[in-house]
């Protein structure tokens, strides 16, 4: 199980996750209480191994932007919600010559509590990356409540979304990551509901906006890891 760590904002809980056996540790450029500057990563990076996956999460941030921050913050993966970013763009993204290869990572947001159409939406915006982006291109399932995309800590339908992916087999070739509401508590439920590929947590293991709570996340990524399926 890819476990990511999400809304970092300082040292000491990126390299604790990472400690504690995280994939990834994710930080947050888009407008957010737990909104990062390049300035503030590109001192965190360096000091991260290797081996952990250094993921920016970005909305309406410009493309040439996007580019500009994977270099001077040291990132290997992006993050995108919303659909302006297109098709070209994201393969271009995700293989430039003579540099590091950028893993990309798409969102589709579920509503939580949400009616029959914003089901159908859902569904139907699940469908359409996964059949109109790269088969390794990575998908994150996220709750959104009113205009909140992300870090809500409220978890959407599981089963609803588990249906929409056994019922398409492009959407099943690709690595399905579920986010949204996770926490201690309950992410080895979710992974037995939605059997994903990685999950991603943020204020799920969080003390206040922004600062991890040790305890919290160690438990996360142990009940995340001992799942069997």
């Amino acid at each position: 199980m890819w476990i990511k760590i999400c809304a970092n904002t300082n040292l000491d809980d990126a390299l604790m996750a990472a400690e504690l056996g995280a994939d990834a540790v994710g930080f947050v450029f888009a407008p957010s209480k737990r909104q990062v500057t390049v300035e503030q990563v590109a001192a965190i990076t360096p000091h991260l191994p290797r081996n952990v996956e250094r993921i920016g999460v970005f909305t309406t941030t410009s493309d040439d932007e996007i580019i500009q921050i994977v270099g001077k913050a040291d990132l290997t993966g992006v993050q995108l919600h919303g659909g302006h970013h297109d098709a070209e763009y994201i393969s271009r993204l995700g293989a430039r010559p003579g540099e590091n290869y950028v893993e990309v990572i798409r969102t589709a947001s579920w509503v939580v509590n949400g009616d029959e159409e914003s089901d159908r939406q859902a569904a139907e915006l699940l469908l359409q990356l996964a059949h109109h982006t790269r088969v390794d291109t990575r998908i994150l399932l996220d709750s959104k409540v009113k205009d909140e995309l992300g870090g809500t800590g409220i978890a959407f339908n599981w089963a609803k979304a588990r249906a929409v992916i056994d019922s398409d087999s492009r959407l099943k070739a690709h690595d399905i990551i579920l986010a949204g509401g996770l926490n201690p508590e309950n992410v080895a439920d979710a992974i037995r509901a939605l059997h994903p590929w990685g999950v991603d947590v943020a204020s799920g293991v969080e003390e206040v906006p922004g600062r991890k709570a040790p305890e919290r996340l160690k438990r996360f990524i142990e009940a995340a890891r001992a799942v069997r399926l």
